[in-house]
C-alpha cells in the first residue's frame, strides 16, 4: 500500500506494522516473539524497528509502520502511529512530511 506524505508526495510503500501500547511504560514486551531461525536472522540483519535503542523503544511502545521508501538506495523510514492521518483509496496518509520520519539506522 503507497504512504502519502503531508505535502501528498509518495514517499514508499509498508513493509510492515506494528501495533503498540502507549500506556505502557516500557517497550518490555513490546518485541514480537520469534523462532530461533528468526533469531539468527535477527542477530545478522538486526531486529525491527532498527533504529537506535532509545527511539525502537518510543516506536515499540507507540507503535509504527515501516516505509519501504521510494527511490534507489533510499532508506527505510518508519512513521509513528500517531503520525497517521488516514487510510484511504490512495493509500496511507500521513500528518507529517517525509523530512520528519525516522530513518533506518
Amino acid at each position: 500500500m503507497r504512504v502519502l506524505d503531508s505535502d501528498d508526495q509518495q514517499v514508499g510503500t509498508v513493509a510492515a506494522m506494528k501495533m503498540g501500547d502507549p500506556g505502557a511504560v516500557t517497550s518490555h514486551g513490546q518485541r514480537q516473539t520469534r523462532g530461533p531461525v528468526a533469531g539468527v536472522v535477527d542477530a545478522f540483519l538486526g531486529a525491527e524497528p532498527a533504529v537506535p535503542e532509545q527511539r525502537a523503544e518510543q516506536l515499540l511502545r507507540k507503535g509504527y509502520i515501516k516505509i519501504d521508501a521510494k527511490g534507489f538506495l533510499a532508506s527505510d523510514l518508519y512513521a509513528e502511529a500517531d503520525e497517521l492521518d488516514r487510510v484511504d483509496e490512495s493509500g496511507v496518509r500521513l500528518r507529517v512530511p517525509r523530512a520528519r520520519l525516522v530513518p533506518k539506522a
